[in-house]
């Protein structure tokens, strides 16, 4: 069982998509889209033990972090004349001077999608014309993970080539992660590489995935399982955009910040605690502590290890069993963050049963996530059964050599390993738990017993 029990199961607040998850595709396309580098030692993700600080002290910000007025800059130092600045501030709608200045070239495409643009696409595309420099042009995508494919990326492509854009030009992302990951990977493919900016709509994108240059889209078999590495000139992140975001959108945001307490910095954790109830509900103070934290935390990751070599992986804390929800489940099911918080339960409770974490740790787990209003286990009409939930993870990027790694707390708060050795009956334990109850672990039942008469 569980550990400690969860609360009581309930019917799904999500209508589950039961479109079939084709799994007709050879072994060899899936080898081409899974990640391949060598077997890296388990390893911790935190940083060497401080003493205590005081609150001020904790957001007085890091070496490469600067603070004017109402704008705070935290730099990306990745080094041989790649370094990028995020831009965070409460509202930067007069400062298109810092957009424009990381446009090279006289032309900007900026793509974003069917719900984002009616909001905010007519202020940015303003802000780039202002000085008169630019000529701006705009695309708008099908809202949702669903479309996060490559046939809507190449029409970001096909728009580029009709208005004859050149390699000096500048694609902005305006939304959140999934059309950051999409305009990304399109610039990093249009004419082998052109510039672009990324300006998150999104706590998830804010916090995550604007910062660090993954880019890509799904797969059906895989979620971002086709893609690059490829850096923005800029993250341009205006807090003001997050009051038109819906409640359920930014909860889920919020999962994506409480991993960095969980596998690195047990101090903003602690914070979290406290804060979670005002960040969801909205205080712009807390939540702005909250968005610089993370990119604080984000950019020194991504500094020691851009192309995702051992520590950077450990972002991706409850991922591997989040992207199987994410895809089981059927892309635009869950949102990313919900799949995470599920698959964040998930691992600790691996953890907790193999004792490398304790009874308090896994509750503080488990509470902080249900503060922030998102799941810890799945519901009674989900689909996903043991079978799928393995064969799903088994083809996770972070599979070297054909061994499954995994990204595993242990030890005391802020401490995680990135591994592949571990209790491999743990973790099947800890699968079959969480789909015990569900309505695709009854059918495989049945079909296993019809298949066996």
């Amino acid at each position: 069982s569980r550990l400690p029990t969860l609360t009581a199961r309930k019917s799904s607040m999500f209508s589950v998509m039961r479109s079939p998850l084709s799994l007709s595709l050879s072994s060899c396309l899936l080898a081409l889209f899974t990640t391949s580098h060598a077997f890296l030692q388990p390893h911790a993700a935190s940083r060497p033990a401080s003493p205590p600080r005081s609150p001020s002290a904790m957001f007085a910000g890091v070496s490469d972090t600067t603070v004017e007025g109402d704008l705070t800059t935290v730099n990306v130092p990745l080094g041989d004349g790649r370094n990028y600045p995020i831009y965070i501030g409460p509202d930067l709608s007069d400062r298109a001077d810092l957009l424009r200045k990381h446009v090279h070239g006289k032309r900007v495409l900026v793509v974003s999608n069917d719900r984002v643009a009616p909001l905010h696409m007519e202020r940015y595309v303003k802000m780039l014309q202002e000085d008169g420099s630019l000529t701006v042009d705009t695309h708008v995508l099908p809202d949702g993970e669903i479309n996060k494919t490559v046939d809507v990326v190449m029409t970001i492509v096909d728009k580029a080539m009709e208005l004859r854009l050149d390699r000096r030009c500048t694609f902005v992302a305006l939304g959140g992660g999934v059309i950051g990951d999409m305009v990304g990977f399109a610039a990093s493919i249009y004419q082998r590489g052109v510039n672009f900016i990324q300006v998150p709509t999104t706590v998830m994108a804010m916090v995550d995935s604007s910062v660090g240059g993954k880019t890509g889209v799904n797969h059906p078999l895989g979620k971002n399982m086709i893609g690059a590495f490829y850096q923005p000139q800029c993250v341009f992140v205006d807090l003001n955009t997050l009051n038109t975001l819906p409640d359920r959108e930014l909860c889920s945001g919020v999962s994506e910040i409480i991993k960095y307490g969980l596998i690195r910095d047990a101090e903003f954790f602690e914070w979290m605690e406290e804060n979670i109830p005002a960040i969801v509900a909205r205080d712009m103070g807390k939540m702005a502590i909250a968005v610089r934290k993370s990119c604080e935390n984000k950019a020194e990751v991504v500094a020691a290890d851009e192309r995702e070599a051992g520590l950077r992986a450990t972002l991706n804390l409850g991922h591997t069993f989040g992207h199987a929800v994410e895809t089981g489940s059927g892309y635009g099911t869950y949102l990313h963050g919900e799949a995470v918080a599920i698959g964040t339960a998930m691992c600790a409770s691996m953890c907790a049963r193999m004792e490398w974490i304790d009874q308090a740790h896994f509750r503080r787990v488990i509470k902080i996530f249900e503060d922030a209003k998102q799941p810890v286990e799945l519901p009674l009409d989900s689909p996903m059964n043991s079978k799928l939930f393995l064969d799903l993870m088994a083809g996770d990027k972070k599979v070297a050599d054909g061994q499954l790694r995994l990204i595993l707390l242990k030890g005391a708060l802020g401490n995680c390993v990135f591994t592949g050795e571990f209790d491999q009956a743990a973790m099947e334990e800890t699968v079959a738990d969480f789909v015990a109850e569900c309505d695709g672990q009854a059918a495989a039942e049945l079909e296993a017993q019809a298949s066996a008469v």
